[in-house]
């Protein structure tokens, strides 16, 4: 197939990124199924001549340059990243402690800059490339007990629009994916879900009732991970990619409604906002 292509999806040993190396698989394309064990990639993706699992700690730069190097030793090239490992660090900012803020910002922040600044290279020597960044709905409209979640797709937002920018004479594109809920293993308890370590009176039972909440929301997401996974590689195909790629009606919505907030805000205290300007002398 001449329009079959590389994919190298980090996060594919469970939840979205199970889904969206098997439909790229099943697109025709050859996929690198990275984990933190690849053993699992296998496990979860199932085995296929054009996969190729390899292991990759995306807070690890020599484990990730071992495997793009990998990638490129038995493909040849890139041609589409998924950067989509994560993690969810739940909690009121108060009762999350810096270290775990930070593992926060390392894994969904540094992690996906690591693996980019890793694979750009690869795709500037050819003059093309995909990057997919799968941020949430969390990167443009963030709330109470996602402070650290919310940080961390906010940073990922602003990096990926600089980015665009500034490879796009490269012929590489760029595009944030905001996903709303979906189905996966995110809320899963000991999974990719952190609650937080730090217990303060005025906030704990409203960190209860929240956490109770959260718990009883898996599995009852309203987001399909396969028909986003398979939408995804109908994105890549597009002659012009998006900026961004909203996915799921709930985060349709959300986006939506944060724009109309923006234009609000800005306009709400005009008398306060303009004017502000040096006075030149006439």
């Amino acid at each position: 197939m001449t329009d079959t292509k590389v994919w190298f999806i980090t996060g594919a040993g469970r939840g979205m990124g199970v889904d969206i190396a098997q439909a790229a698989l099943a697109a025709g394309h050859r996929v690198v199924a990275t984990a933190r064990d690849a053993s699992k990639a296998v496990a979860a993706v199932g085995e296929h001549d054009n996969l190729l699992p390899v292991d990759l700690d995306i807070t690890d730069t020599d484990s990730v340059d071992a495997a793009v190097r990998a990638a490129t030793d038995r493909f040849g090239r890139i041609d589409v990243l998924v950067n989509n490992a994560g993690s969810f660090q739940a909690g009121f900012f108060e009762e999350i402690s810096p270290a775990q803020f930070l593992a926060q910002m390392e894994t969904n922040f540094f992690g996906p800059l690591n693996v980019t600044r890793a694979v750009l290279p690869v795709m500037r020597r050819r003059r093309s490339g995909h990057v997919l960044t799968i941020t949430s709905t969390a990167g443009i409209v963030s709330g109470p007990f996602v402070s650290a979640y919310g940080a961390s797709k906010f940073a990922l937002e602003g990096w990926t629009e600089s980015l665009r920018d500034e490879v796009a004479q490269f012929g590489i594109r760029v595009t944030a994916v905001e996903p709303g809920f979906f189905r996966t293993e995110l809320l899963v308890e000991g999974s990719s879900t952190l609650w937080p370590e730090r217990s303060i009176g005025d906030y704990a039972a409203a960190t209860e009732q929240t956490i109770a909440t959260w718990k009883s929301m898996n599995g009852q997401q309203s987001g399909d991970p396969a028909k986003l996974a398979a939408n995804l590689v109908k994105v890549a195909e597009l002659d012009e990619a998006p900026a961004r790629w909203v996915a799921g009606s709930d985060a349709v919505d959300a986006v939506r409604q944060k724009g109309q907030t923006l234009i609000d805000q800005a306009g709400a205290l005009l008398d306060l906002s303009t004017g502000l300007d040096h006075q030149t002398d006439s």
